[in-house]
């Protein structure tokens, strides 16, 4: 009847994936009212025959129930492993990038320090070695040296110049001053003897 397949549909839609449990049950409990209820012994056999096929579909069910429970319980615990290996993987992968990034940290300042070394290197490299300045320091040293006995010497020399040129002084004073005296005599004598002159010829 109409009802009927309503029912029965309804059940099916209920059951979920459609594997039909309900129904088989309900399938059971009627073969199992026929079979009490049968009036001859060929049709209670077959009622018989019905129940025990219904139980093996049940048991056939349940059994592949049972492995698809099993079957979804360790495809959960695979997907617990593999969700624990991909955190596993992704904190491994933020450990590498940490790394990385230090890594990058580091050849930069590695960088920085050569370029400063390498820009030091340059200006040492436009100034003499310190064996070459020694060198230098040494022989400017010398020269130095040298012209300071030279100007010493210079000194000396002055200062004997200076002395002779005194001198020299002195005696062109002591010249000019006898020459003096000598024109103040000749003066003299030159007017007394005009006095005598005078005086003879008075």
């Amino acid at each position: 009847s109409f009802f009927s397949d309503e029912v029965i549909r309804k059940r099916l839609l209920i059951d979920g994936d459609g594997a039909g449990d309900d129904r088989r049950i309900n399938l059971l409990v009627k073969s199992f009212i026929k079979w009490c209820n049968s009036g001859s012994q060929e049709e209670g056999y077959f009622q018989y025959q019905r129940m025990l096929s219904t139980l093996s579909q049940c048991e056939f069910s349940m059994g592949k129930t049972l492995l698809v429970y099993d079957m979804n319980l360790r495809e959960m615990e695979n997907y617990e492993k593999i969700y624990k290996d991909i955190e596993n993987s992704i904190a491994a992968a933020h450990e590498k990038i940490s790394e990385c990034k230090k890594q990058i940290l580091q050849a930069k300042r590695i960088r920085k320090n050569r370029q400063e070394y390498d820009a030091l290197a340059k200006v040492i490299q436009h100034h003499p070695d310190r064996h070459e300045t020694l060198k230098q320091l040494e022989a400017l040293g010398k020269e130095l040296q040298h012209l300071s006995h030279i100007k010493e010497n210079v000194e000396d020399k002055l200062e004997l110049r200076r002395k002779q040129f005194h001198v020299l002084l002195s005696t062109i004073h002591e010249l000019q001053q006898t020459l003096e005296n000598d024109e103040k005599l000749s003066e003299a004598e030159e007017s007394q003897e005009t006095q005598m002159e005078t005086e003879a010829k008075q």
